[in-house]
């Protein structure tokens, strides 16, 4: 019996060295001494006995061991080798009292090299082994830049606090997104206890998730599985069922996909103006009445955020009064959301629209329990496939508020009160200091952050005494201030001179007149499983400046004429040699930065003072928020 199972593992082993043979791959198994790097540029820490992955386990420390075994670990000697009694051997050992003695390894870039035991590994592998008690000793490069030996440091650090080594990521940043994941601190350590529980949950999604579709090469397991528990929470998805495990997976394949998108998300600058074809308009059966439902994270009087996006909505109210009917939810909250979206799917609705970041995992959530619901999210850079995300490219009209503020500055000193560190309000604050660069090259923006714990806003903008301010977007009905917009302050008092406008309304119409007429699914391309976020702008009318009647007359002219530029295409904001405060950002003077390049902007232009905070200054209600879509700060 243990013979026949021998010449399985050696057909098993021809099989993968003729694979490997045919496709130019070597055929046998991948040598240590091979792959180092040069004498010198590493070090090796022992581990002590550690729990070894069998399926990380890729190969021999020295060349001699290599060539009994293909690149799989099956037996190519023959039956009739000496090699090949004592893998029997090994094999009545292994069925009869289980093999408990410890290889001995090197573990190089999270995979293993056996020095000590390779029959044993061939054995083990053999009959489906999870894995093996070795005495480990690691091999550890160089610092470098290259993409994998970061992710390997990342990796070294997690291993400290988890001891957890059978887990691998294509994305830097994922090992610390997996400790917060997992509900623990920075620097916090695994119990025994975490590590057991922990392998229990991604032992049983690595199953289902092997079993529910065509595997997706170009991430890992550890990327499904992170992005998994990121979406359903760690402790829930612990508690799943396997049936409900199954499900989900199978129902979340979506987002797994977009994983292995190397531009994730497919900016749409414009509405879409195709036109379906006559034939099949006439066709079309008539759409029954829309019904459609606006989350809000705070209250229509007291948020002008959540004012403006309740403006959109009354505006679809009276441009589709007999096509489309609306409701809404005020007070959204991380604790009620899902209550709350399920309440609205019920009430029949049939397009959600939840109008923070904050809200975005429960929106992708209750897409995919409710596949024939249409969610969108107001966010921009949001990496989801079963909703779409919207956002308006506001730092255009920011240029315009910056030209203002730089043409009336008195003293060339300008306050810009920015709210949280996320992607898009980088671009507004650099747009606002280019367009006062414009009509002032003397023009300083002092940038402060109303997220930023003990600090007073106020005293500071007066501290600077600054000519001009550009405070909140708009009045919040409930104060019934000022102190929006570009003003000046004399006395105390503001004196405004323009605001930015977020017309809502405008793009919840065009969008709706997707649906209505038949093209929303235009905007899919079925080649890629890109993430769709809407970044409409000026050209579409979704932003704009309203200018006060106390401004210039030629000051208002340059407005109405850059807002043309922009509108058509002809201006882009951020085109032409730029400079951020510790370098040069774009060197071409006929160049400019792209869609992309301007949402993730992590850099502050040359002539603004002041930083973008780390979250640890920030005050604990805008973490959610940062958290979400806050951006990672880097050098310039």
């Amino acid at each position: 019996m243990a013979m026949s199972d021998y010449e399985k593992a050696y057909r098993l082993g021809k099989k993968d060295y003729q694979y490997r043979a045919m496709h130019g791959m070597h055929p046998t198994l991948e040598v240590l001494d091979d792959v180092l790097p040069p004498k010198g540029s590493y070090s090796e820490v022992p581990l002590g006995l550690v729990q070894i992955p069998l399926d990380q386990v890729v190969g021999t420390k020295t060349n001699s061991r290599s060539n009994a075994f293909a690149g799989n670990f099956m037996p190519i000697l023959r039956a009739d080798t000496e090699f090949a009694h004592k893998w029997v051997r090994l094999s009545v050992s292994h069925v009869n009292e289980g093999i408990h003695t410890p290889i001995k390894a090197y573990e190089y870039m999270n995979k293993f090299y056996v020095e000590e035991g390779n029959k044993r590994v061939s054995v083990m592998k053999y009959f489906g082994v999870v894995s093996s008690p070795g005495m480990v000793t690691r091999i550890v490069p160089k610092r470098t830049e290259e993409k994998e030996n970061k992710l390997y440091y990342e990796f070294m650090d997690f291993y400290d606090l988890s001891k957890v080594n059978f887990i691998w990521f294509t994305k830097l940043g994922s090992f610390v997104k997996l400790q917060e994941a997992v509900g623990k601190g920075p620097d916090e350590e695994w119990s025994y206890d975490d590590r057991l529980d922990f392998s229990s949950i991604y032992t049983r999604f690595k199953a289902e998730y092997q079993d529910a579709g065509d595997p997706i090469p170009s991430i890992t397991v550890g990327d499904a599985f992170l992005s998994f528990i990121t979406l359903y929470g760690y402790q829930e998805v612990c508690e799943k069922t396997t049936n409900e495990l199954k499900e989900l997976i199978s129902k979340s394949w979506e987002e797994f996909k977009l994983l292995s998108e190397d531009e994730e998300i497919d900016l749409k600058m414009d509405p879409n103006t195709e036109k379906k074809p006559l034939l099949s308009r006439l066709l079309q059966p008539s759409i029954t009445r829309l019904q459609i439902a606006f989350l809000y994270e705070k209250t229509i009087t007291s948020s002008a955020w959540t004012y403006a996006h309740e403006l959109g909505r009354l505006h679809l109210e009276q441009t589709f009064p007999e096509e489309v009917s609306t409701c809404y939810y005020e007070n959204v909250t991380k604790d009620n959301i899902d209550e709350i979206l399920e309440d609205a799917v019920q009430k029949g609705c049939d397009i959600i629209f939840t109008t923070t970041p904050v809200m975005v995992q429960a929106s992708v959530k209750a897409a995919i329990a409710h596949p024939k619901v249409r969610i969108l999210n107001c966010s921009v850079n949001t990496m989801h496939r079963y909703i779409r995300t919207y956002y308006a490219r506001m730092h255009e009209a920011k240029f315009l508020m910056g030209a203002i503020a730089g043409a009336m500055a008195e003293n060339n000193r300008l306050s810009y009160i920015a709210d949280y560190p996320i992607y898009g309000t980088i671009a507004n604050i650099n747009a606002f200091a280019l367009g006062a660069q414009m009509t002032n090259p003397h023009a300083e923006v002092y940038l402060e952050w109303t997220s930023v714990k003990d600090i007073d806003v106020m005293e500071n903008v007066k501290r600077t005494n600054s000519s001009c301010i550009s405070g909140k977007d708009m009045v919040i009905p409930e104060e019934a201030s000022r102190f929006f917009g570009i003003y000046h302050l004399e006395n105390g008092t503001p004196h405004n001179l323009a605001m930015p406008v977020w017309h809502w309304g405008k793009f919840y119409e065009q969008l709706i007149r997707t649906i209505m007429n038949g093209t929303w699914s235009y905007d899919d391309d079925p080649s890629s499983s890109k993430a769709i976020n809407y970044w409409w702008g000026m050209t579409s009318g979704v932003v704009d400046v309203i200018c006060s009647q106390n401004l210039p007359l030629g000051m208002k002219r340059l407005v109405r004429v850059l807002k043309g530029a922009i509108s058509s295409g002809e201006f882009n904001v951020f085109s032409g040699v730029l400079h951020s405060q510790s370098g040069i950002v774009q060197p071409d003077p006929h160049k400019a930065l792209s869609p992309e390049e301007i949402v993730t902007m992590d850099w502050l232009a040359d002539n603004v003072i002041g930083e973008i905070p780390p979250e640890d200054k920030l005050e604990e209600e805008s973490k959610a928020v940062v958290q979400q879509q806050g951006v990672e700060k880097t050098k310039g």
